[in-house]
């Protein structure tokens, strides 16, 4: 029976340094978790944050520095932890959500937001009314998207990503799209 890689390591209780670690272990984990996950990660931040690279990157990093805070038990290498920082990108997309819904909104200047720019007006203006559809969706559904229509991952992957059965991820994937071609079509946009 083959074993999988697991995103635990051993655990040794009587090391010598007291369970500190130095400071090119702690570069080594970063910089391993980085290579091996890191624009996997930034691919699902981008698009659960509907294409917001930039709060993407502060997600990824802050996953990174928590999965850091478990590096002695953690291994950077194995293919378990990928779910585990997932699963930790995706709650702070929640807790980033539900903070906003608590404090009264932002107040941002539209008007230079809003204008075209001087090539690329017809792209620019389906990828704002794609972005507006989708903020119309669930968190489930955008999910559901990023991973199966975004990332090109299949229904098993899918499943296993987000830890739940591949007929659950079908019908998500069913009701999102629908609900997707809904929120364009009450913009007049008709793929």
């Amino acid at each position: 029976m083959r074993q999988h890689s697991t995103a635990i390591r051993d655990i040794r209780p009587n090391r010598p340094d007291g369970g500190a670690l130095d400071r090119a272990r702690d570069e080594a984990f970063i910089r391993a978790v980085y290579d091996k996950h890191g624009a996997y990660l930034l691919r699902v931040a981008t698009g659960l944050l509907r294409g917001d690279g930039h709060q993407a990157q502060d997600l990824v990093q802050e996953a990174v520095l928590r999965a850091w805070q478990h590096a002695d038990i953690l291994d950077p290498g194995a293919e378990g932890i990928r779910p585990w920082l997932v699963t930790v990108v995706r709650n702070l997309v929640i807790d980033g959500y539900r903070a906003r819904q608590a404090r009264p909104p932002e107040t941002v200047d539209t008007a230079l937001r809003d204008l075209p720019g001087p090539e690329h007006v017809d792209p620019a203006l389906t990828r704002k009314i794609v972005r507006e559809a989708l903020a119309d969706l669930t968190l489930q559904h955008r999910e559901i998207l990023v991973h199966v229509e975004f990332l090109d991952q299949s229904v098993a992957r899918t499943a296993s990503m987000l830890g739940i059965p591949p007929g659950t991820v079908k019908s998500r994937t069913h009701l999102a799209l629908k609900a997707l071609r809904a929120a364009l079509a009450e913009r007049g946009y008709t793929p």
